[in-house]
């Protein structure tokens, strides 16, 4: 049987003036493609507004797929780190934090693989104890070049290098260029992850897990390049690959 990829849901808050508060919930187009592409399923995992149900949907939900895809989305709140909200933060969405929070907890205990991309890079480390720049621009004074790109969203505007020896470099190679559109980036890195990617400037563009192969993050967005660039389809294959081999254990 293909293996079973979840995928947390996002939510399209705008307002319809004949169904006010009945939101779309969606998972992204491009990631959902690249997970078909790999051979396995994707599924969208809806999070609740009724907060005393989260941990029973997590359960279920964790007993369903055999690895989990973390997509890009909203901000991922300060409160998670012990900080207040600076005014350059965007939106956050409480329940989905909430629920993110206790999805990756769980599928870290049950040792089900993740691969991350950028909220969920940034999701990760802050559950495993790491801590966000809120807003690079006003709080890295070492930030040189455009992290939130103001072309279009599949065009590569800086380059990342990787470290020997990571998944990453397996995948993608020494150093490519790839496309950027975050304004939030890690700032203390979580005691179980390893940085495995930077950027020209120092910002954190890949995270793994220090004692296996189940946690691979990336900053970037190689949903929007594997159609053209075969290398960025590696790390869905290889995340893929990744779980079929946990699956079979």
């Amino acid at each position: 049987m293909k293996p079973i990829i979840g995928i947390p849901c996002d939510e399209l808050i705008e307002v319809n003036p004949r169904m006010p508060e009945d939101y779309p919930t969606y998972i992204p187009h491009d990631v959902k493609e690249a997970v078909i592409k790999t051979g396995a399923i994707p599924i969208g995992l809806p999070f609740s507004e009724l907060s005393e149900r989260t941990e029973e949907l997590v359960d279920e939900y964790i007993q369903m797929i055999d690895g989990l895809l973390i997509p890009g989305g909203p901000d991922v709140s300060p409160y998670y780190y012990g900080e207040n909200p600076i005014p350059q933060i965007g939106l956050t969405l409480p329940q989905k934090d909430f629920f993110e929070r206790a999805l990756i907890n769980k599928a870290i205990n049950k040792r089900i693989p993740i691969l991350g991309i950028c909220r969920g890079i940034q999701m990760v480390n802050v559950v495993l104890g790491g801590t966000l720049y809120q807003d690079v621009y006003a709080q890295d004074p070492d930030v040189k070049i455009q992290h939130s790109q103001a072309t279009v969203g599949n065009f590569r505007t800086h380059y990342v290098r990787t470290t020997e020896g990571s998944i990453l470099r397996e995948c993608v190679g020494e150093k490519l260029l790839v496309n950027s559109r975050h304004h939030q980036a890690i700032k203390d890195v979580a005691d179980g992850l390893k940085i495995t990617a930077i950027a020209p400037d120092g910002i954190v563009e890949g995270l793994e897990s220090k004692e296996d192969d189940s946690i691979v993050l990336v900053q970037w967005h190689p949903e929007n390049l594997w159609q053209k660039d075969q290398t960025q389809l590696k790390i869905f294959s290889n995340f893929v690959d990744r779980v079929q081999e946990r699956k079979n254990e």
